[in-house]
């Protein structure tokens, strides 16, 4: 596997390929932007976070090129803490481990090459395969907000991760 900077022409044809239905859609992004996910809306809001937070969006490919996953990453450079989000994998790849494979190369970039001293990122323990992948890199729970984020009749709590460079 390996990490490249996501080309919107290119890429984002597998996103809506990932992320094909509401929960998932609201697990994802929080409903930063709406559900179903447009080229438009998500290409505006990447260039946002792009200039207002420095982030910079990836993807993950197999060797052979294919896309299997995405995230977006940025680095704090006043505290030297990097964060991660909107991590998605290829839901026919779930479960067998490219979740992970991606998070350790994003890692090994945060650390190695934007020299973070940690990363952090939030997920909702909803939803319950990725809080284990975070887990199985390395992640551990630094807070947790109970109840903050309304989907549909679920009120789902917020979950603050972080790993520290070893």
């Amino acid at each position: 596997m390996r990490i490249r900077p996501y080309i919107p022409n290119k890429d984002y044809k597998y996103l809506p390929k990932w992320i094909d239905n509401e929960k998932t859609h609201a697990l994802w992004c929080a409903n930063l932007f709406p559900y179903p996910l447009s080229p438009e809306t998500f290409h505006d809001f990447l260039e946002k976070l792009s200039i207002e937070r420095r982030d910079s969006a990836y993807v993950a490919t197999e060797n052979n090129g294919q896309v299997v996953g995405f995230f977006c990453y940025s680095v704090n450079t006043e505290d030297n803490i990097g964060f991660l989000k909107f991590i998605v994998v290829d839901k026919t790849k779930r479960g067998k481990g490219y979740g992970k494979e991606m998070l350790n190369l994003a890692l090994k970039y945060a650390f190695q090459i934007t020299g973070a001293e940690a990363v952090q990122l939030n997920v909702f323990p909803e939803n319950i395969s990725a809080k284990q992948c975070y887990e199985k890199v390395g992640f551990v729970e630094r807070a947790f907000d109970k109840n903050i984020f309304r989907y549909k009749d679920e009120l789902w709590s917020r979950c603050n991760m972080i790993v520290s460079k070893q």
